[in-house]
Parts: structure tokens; sequence; C-alpha cells
């Protein structure tokens, strides 16, 4: 088979040009920023549960140890746990933890949502424009009679346009839809991993939990006076 013959300039143009254009049209200029956010994600450094552990674990052990009235605030380069732990040593709470990582997740799962809808939506238009170069290699073909060159040509221009549609969607637009999917999927099972240790690491050392705490020794030695005979 001679692979020179699947390389067509005029084919590729019409395929990627009319799916890149078509996709810009119908997509927004967020979503086509969101979309190439995520995409550039797929190469950067992923977020890791250990190493989020790790970098909090200086300020857990802090506040298992001095309790969380008497410790400052330490960044850790992460958005949503430097904000999560701000408001947990401003309101003495675990809650503000919790309701930062929903707010968080909402709001990446909205953009890596809008991302895969994007490719999956470019993905579908791939093979449209695949028939759009046939039928644009059909339209050259002589109206004064068959030429046999020219017959050939557009065939194989109609069979390469139709299999640059197929390649494009199939190899490349939907395995990055799914690849952003996955991706968002995993940080986000990861993220949960973190939140669910750090609530467990420090709700003993609440306020709110020692204070209970108190209240139920205290309720305990009541209880054993009053079974003390007089």
């Amino acid at each position: 088979m001679a692979f020179h013959a699947l390389i067509d300039g005029l084919s590729a143009t019409i395929v990627l040009g009319g799916t890149g254009l078509a996709t810009v049209l119908r997509s927004g200029p967020q979503e086509l920023a969101l979309t190439a956010r995520a995409l550039l994600g797929l190469f950067a450094r992923r977020f890791s549960a250990e190493r989020a552990k790790a970098d909090l674990a200086g300020q857990v052990t802090a506040i298992r140890r001095d309790g969380v009235l008497r410790v400052n605030p330490r960044a850790i380069g992460d958005r949503e746990f430097d904000e999560a732990n701000d408001a947990m040593i401003r309101t003495r709470s675990l809650d503000p933890v919790v309701e930062r990582h929903h707010a968080h997740r909402r709001s990446r799962l909205a953009q890596s949502n809008t991302a895969v809808r994007t490719l999956a939506q470019a993905a579908e238009l791939g093979p449209v424009f695949g028939m759009v170069g046939t039928l644009v290699s059909l339209s050259s073909l002589p109206s004064d009679g068959l030429d046999p060159a020219a017959l050939n040509g557009a065939i194989s221009m109609a069979v390469v346009t139709t299999l640059y549609g197929l390649l494009l969607a199939n190899l490349v637009l939907a395995p990055l839809a799914r690849m952003v999917e996955r991706q968002a999927q995993a940080e986000e099972q990861a993220r949960q991993d973190v939140i669910d240790w750090l609530t467990r690491q420090l709700e003993p050392a609440m306020p709110q939990a020692v204070q209970n705490g108190a209240g139920r020794g205290l309720r305990h030695v009541e209880a054993v006076r009053e079974r003390q005979p007089a």
C-alpha cells in the first residue's frame, strides 16, 4: 500500500479547518479557553493526595498539639486547601473545610464537563467534514464526460477526506475527551481522600469536640457520684 496516496493537503485543510472552524463557531470564548486549559492540564503535574497530605501534615500536627486557637494558617500552594485552612482556623470549625471542598469541586467539574462537551462536539463534526470533502471531490468531476484521471483523483480525495474525518474523531478528539474526563475524576477522588483524612485528623482537636468530650466526662463523674452511698 502506498502511504503517500493518503497524504492530501486539500483534504486535511477541509477536515481540520472545517472541524476547527465549526467548533469555534458553536462554542463561546469561555468554553474554548476552558477546553484549552484542560488540554494543557493533561501534560501538567497531577494532583497527588500523598503530596497534599505531606504538605498539610505540619499544620495538622500543630493543631493537634497546640489547638486550633493558637495556630497560624500555612499556605501549601493549593487554592482549595489554603482557603479551607484559613476558614477553619478563623471559625474554629471543620464545616468550612467541607463547604470549600464542595464549592471548588462543583467549579472543577463544571469546567471539565465543558471541555469534555466541546471535544465531543468536535469529534462529531470530524466525520461531517469528511463527508464535505467527499462532496467537494465529486463536484470537481468534469461535466462534459468522464476523464479517467479526474475520476481517480476525485475518488482518491473522497476516500482520503472520509478517512481523515474518522481518524480525527476516533483517534484524536474522542480519546482526548475521555482523557480529560478520567483525569478530572481521578483528581476529585484524590482530593476527597485528602478531605476525609484531614477531617479525621482534626475533628478531635476542634473546640466543639473537646467541649463535648469534657461534657461527657463531667456527666460520667456525676453519675458515679450518684451511685456512691452517702
